[in-house]
């Protein structure tokens, strides 16, 4: 297999040249609109790596939750995360759905931590296609020497605090929140990468609405190191949507379970049960022949 720099080396050049992605976020600029200049190159990548078969299974789950956002509502979408183009695909493949498609797409805020801004040329000139909001993640910090992290904790409280702000000014304006609930790639060298993060339950805990969405096919294969060093191959992704939930209810319902359990950390508890939904929604449709579903959860 080819690495994504070496397959598409002509297109990534013409992105990178194109781009106007800040590779350094404070928090004056935590909410990035996508560039309608980049997504073309994107999506003529997406378009040499996908088989026929790929698609959006239960697309009725979104239109609902997208109808309830229009009204107000506060929505979710929480998605596994296998590769830095889940979110490239899961566009691509909405925009192709007919009639509501291209609205609800464009309604998709993704949460986005700042590295994929800061690290790589590249990967910030592809991440702009996408409107984001842009964050600190805590893990951040994990591997700086002690004085570095102080400082570093202040500018990632900054902006956190910036980030949420506008969080709560544009969940209300008819927008899906996209988060990836483990907050980070799946690495199968590494099982713990597959763990929710804690501070997941925070964005359940305030917001209305939310749809799982299981990751099924994959066209671009992480490896240690950059993305631009990840093997691409083609292949029939299909994303499955569940159906709609209340999030008040299924944080009440896993807290409960958890209590019973004699779980102390009822937070993890909750961010436990949605990647147990997220699992059991993956490996039920990986069994299931292309296109066709259920829309169960």
């Amino acid at each position: 297999m080819e690495t994504l720099n070496v397959a598409f080396q002509d297109i990534i050049k013409q992105a990178v040249s194109l781009s106007k992605t800040s590779m350094v976020v404070t928090e004056e600029h935590v909410y990035q609109i996508g560039s309608k200049e980049i997504l073309p190159f994107l999506d003529r990548i997406i378009e040499q790596l996908l088989l026929p078969g790929s698609g959006i299974n239960g697309m009725e789950h979104l239109e609902d939750l997208y109808e309830k956002a229009k009204t107000g509502a506060s929505c979710l979408l929480l998605l596994e995360h296998y590769s830095n183009f889940d979110l490239p695909l899961f566009s691509y493949l909405i925009r192709k759905e007919p009639e509501r498609g291209a609205d609800i797409e464009d309604a998709i805020v993704a949460i986005a931590g700042m590295k994929l801004n800061e690290e790589n040329p590249v990967v910030a000139a592809f991440t702009g296609a996408y409107t984001r909001l842009v964050i600190y993640p805590s893990r951040s910090l994990q591997d700086m020497d002690a004085e570095k992290a102080k400082a570093e904790r202040a500018r990632g409280m900054a902006i956190n605090h910036a980030a949420m702000r506008k969080l709560n000014e544009v969940k209300k304006l008819g927008k899906l929140i996209l988060v990836f609930p483990s907050g980070t790639r799946y690495r199968p060298w590494e099982p713990s990468s597959k763990k929710g993060v804690r501070e997941i339950d925070s964005y359940i805990k305030s917001f209305d609405y939310m749809c799982l969405v299981a990751i099924n096919g994959e066209v671009l294969h992480i490896r240690p190191g950059d993305m631009m060093d990840d093997f691409v191959s083609k292949d029939v992704v299909r994303f499955t949507v569940a159906p709609v939930v209340s999030c008040a209810e299924f944080r009440m319902k896993e807290r409960e379970k958890a209590e019973s359990a004699g779980i102390e950390d009822k937070k993890q508890a909750v961010v436990d049960g949605i990647m147990a939904r997220l699992e059991a929604l993956h490996r039920e449709h990986e069994r299931r022949p292309a296109g066709e579903s259920n829309g169960s959860a």
